[in-house]
């Protein structure tokens, strides 16, 4: 089977790449290279001798010259929430142009799609309303979790939305020219080779900041770092992937909440303990009470859906994740600290 993934020197990209060549498949990459460490990835990528094709997804013209694909993995996103309150052109042109170029190639050449979506496609006012109280003063208690039957309507950022209007374009696509597809409607994700900032990334950067005695705040929710997220080991979303590609021609056409669940979740103070500890260094937080519009104080996926299945669930806890992706970091420390 032949494979593109687009997005392919990002995080999630790279790490799928590499991945499913280890398995036999022939992969493509196709990534524009602006984002940091993308080059570094791309460099691994072409150790394995997997082709990166250095095209803007919003370019239909080249889009539409590449080979013909079996199945087009699409992970292409400017994925960071903050951005698409003011670069929307940005976001909207990588995130949905760039799923609606991908369809027009799908059409012609009758390729599978698989989509990373993301959780963010559920309002804002839904997260926000499980927790009451906005000073996050103690502990969260672990209720709610968000599945594919959740209320998907109202504002949810811009980035959110060009997700949802990407899953929805998918949907038409396949109801009208008969297109397989599956979409993986993700939480965090993280492990190596992920470059993290602020809104994306968020444990590798912690990880990064600790490893260098760097500053970090708590910022939002009154500053004390108990806002919660599940957070998946890319690997973890690796092993799934290959199964829903060996399934694809019986299993199709379906969507599917994916995270790290109660397997694996963690507040901002719990993963400062574990810096902490993985690390043997203690940094001072800083403490910034104000809350962005866009933030959320709670999440967790519901993968009944998916385990259901697939038969598959995580199996890497946060205790795994933040030491393999401490033990990448630290390793590669003098070559990557550029890309920070």
């Amino acid at each position: 089977m032949k494979i593109l993934i687009t997005g392919g020197c990002g995080f999630v990209g790279s790490n799928l790449a590499l991945f499913l060549k280890k398995k036999g498949f022939s992969v493509h990459t196709l990534d524009n290279l602006t984002r940091k460490g993308s080059t570094y990835n791309s460099n691994l990528l072409k150790k394995q001798k997997i082709k990166n094709y250095k095209i803007n997804i919003s370019n239909i013209k080249k889009i539409k010259s590449l080979p013909k694909y079996d199945l087009i993995l699409d992970c292409c996103a400017e994925a960071a929430v903050e951005i698409s309150k003011n670069d929307f052109d940005k976001v909207i042109n990588t995130n949905l142009i760039g799923t609606i170029n991908i369809l027009k190639k799908s059409k012609n050449d009758k390729s599978k799609i698989i989509f990373i979506s993301s959780s963010r496609i559920y309002p804002l006012e839904e997260m926000n309303k499980v927790i009451k109280n906005k000073n996050l003063k103690s502990k969260i208690k672990i209720s709610k979790m968000f599945s594919e039957k959740d209320k998907i309507i109202g504002p949810k950022t811009i980035y959110g939305l060009t997700k949802l209007c990407s899953e929805m374009l998918i949907e038409e696509f396949s109801y009208e020219y008969k297109l397989k597809y599956l979409i993986n409607r993700c939480g965090v994700i993280s492990g190596p080779l992920q470059f993290g900032k602020q809104d994306q990334g968020f444990v590798s950067l912690w990880i990064w900041r600790h490893l260098n005695k760097k500053k970090l705040s708590y910022i939002g929710y009154g500053g004390y770092g108990n806002q919660i997220r599940d957070v998946l080991h890319i690997d973890d979303l690796s092993e799934l992937i290959l199964l829903q590609i060996k399934n694809i021609n019986k299993i199709n056409n379906k969507l599917f909440t994916v995270g790290g669940s109660k397997t694996s979740y963690t507040s901002l103070s719990q993963l400062t303990k574990l810096c902490q500890k993985i690390t043997g260094n203690k940094i001072k937080m800083g403490k910034v009470s104000k809350t962005s519009s866009y933030d959320i104080p709670y999440y967790l996926s519901d993968n009944t859906h998916v385990s259901n299945t697939y038969r598959w669930k995580p199996k890497r806890n946060i205790n795994q994740v933040v030491m393999d992706t401490f033990l990448w970091l630290k390793k590669n420390k003098p070559i990557i600290k550029k890309y920070f």
